[in-house]
């Protein structure tokens, strides 16, 4: 009945309605709700690509035959690997490879054709640039996943060997292809995103990173500004107790920093067509406890500093943290196993594998509920603890 009385005597929208009009006056935080989320989305969809293309390779082709230029129009018949051109030797090869020329070299020997004749097994070298140990893997990948479609093709070009039964007057019958060229072939099925886009993945992770690091920079500065201008003092003269001018200055910046969920829908799905496949109430839903969980973090921030100097220094401590753990650019699973628990705390964490369930899998809250509780759980601490300290520190 108490809070009732106060809603209704409007002390609470005087304050909400004060803090729009600081904020609004505010150009610099206004900036700061628009453009860097677009940029982020834009520039990290692109340029976290895990996709190779044109990596530079060099061939020493000692054989010098249609079968060597045959491999050799394989490895650039797409679009990860690039012919460079011919060199003498592998030393002059691997010089080219570290002077920074080429990405990676082929080395074909001298009886290439000659084992393909006999059917034998030709091995070819392959020297990759490993200082990107991530380079270097996905390279070798794409080679040997070259190296096996030519086989295939190889294989089907030529015809089965007969071979000598017990009578040397008889032969195998090799006009039944089932008995001549009995294999497994794997069939691969694509699901949720056919065409391999990388900045599907970077951008469904990169929307809850940018919304918690969106609230507690917004946040933190909107109330360390106030300690430094005075004007927590005043606001304690007033009527209006301690939760009210917590409230006051929680709900004006939620809500702006709400205007940043669609912005970021509206541009993963215009740079870089990201689908909607799921529900889009259920998202706003997930990312609102989000952006909770950044106005928590940016008030807790708050409390241990006196400068907004201090608050982005606070601030470059506790963001990369929570953008390397997050799952938003990276696998979880690539983490070493003693860290993976902590990510559990992690709101961004559970947002990721929310946000890419509703957009690129259709999922609901009968699948993404776990999430969805643990994300509900982080945001009702934070904004607890915070809000706790806040009113502390105004008493």
């Amino acid at each position: 009945m108490r809070l009732l009385n106060q809603i209704l005597n409007l002390r609470l929208w005087s304050l909400s309605v004060k803090e729009f009009h600081q904020i609004r006056r505010n150009r610099r935080l206004v900036v700061m709700l628009i453009i860097p989320p677009t940029l982020n989305i834009v520039l990290f969809g692109l340029a976290l690509n895990p996709k190779f293309e044109n990596l530079r390779l060099g061939v020493v082709d000692y054989s010098r035959t249609a079968e060597s230029r045959e491999l050799v129009s394989a490895f650039g018949e797409g679009l990860v690997f690039e012919s460079r051109g011919y060199y003498a030797g592998p030393d002059e090869l691997g010089q080219a490879i570290s002077r920074g020329e080429l990405d990676a070299g082929l080395v074909i020997s001298r009886d290439f054709a000659e084992k393909r004749a006999r059917r034998e097994t030709a091995e070819v070298q392959l020297l990759v640039d490993a200082v990107n140990a991530n380079t270097a893997t996905i390279a070798g990948g794409y080679a040997a996943r070259i190296i096996a479609s030519l086989n295939q093709k190889i294989a089907a070009a030529q015809p089965p060997r007969s071979q000598p039964s017990g009578d040397p007057g008889l032969a195998l019958n090799t006009n039944n292809p089932v008995a001549a060229h009995a294999s497994v072939t794997p069939r691969l099925t694509l699901l949720y995103n056919p065409g391999l886009r990388g900045a599907w993945f970077i951008t469904t992770g990169m929307i809850g990173l940018l919304l918690v690091l969106q609230g507690s920079v917004v946040s933190s500065a909107s109330l360390v500004r106030e300690k430094e201008v005075g004007t927590i003092e005043q606001l304690l003269m007033t009527p209006a107790e301690s939760s009210e001018i917590i409230i006051a200055k929680v709900v004006p910046i939620f809500l702006l920093l709400a205007l940043d969920i669609g912005l970021a829908l509206l541009v993963s799905r215009l740079a870089f067509g990201v689908p909607m496949r799921g529900s889009l109430l259920l998202f706003f839903l997930a990312a609102s406890l989000c952006v909770l969980c950044g106005i928590g973090l940016g008030m807790m921030i708050a409390t241990f500093t006196r400068t907004q100097q201090q608050a982005q220094l606070m601030g470059f401590f506790t963001n990369p943290p929570l953008a390397i753990l997050s799952g938003a650019t990276t696998p979880i699973e690539a983490m070493p196993p003693w860290l993976q628990p902590v990510t559990a705390i992690n709101p961004v964490k559970h947002f990721a594998i929310i946000a890419r369930g509703i957009m690129l899998k259709g999922n609901g809250v009968d699948v993404l509920y776990p999430q969805l509780l643990a994300l509900a759980a982080i945001a009702a601490v934070m904004v607890s603890v915070s809000a706790w300290r806040f009113r502390k520190q105004l008493g």
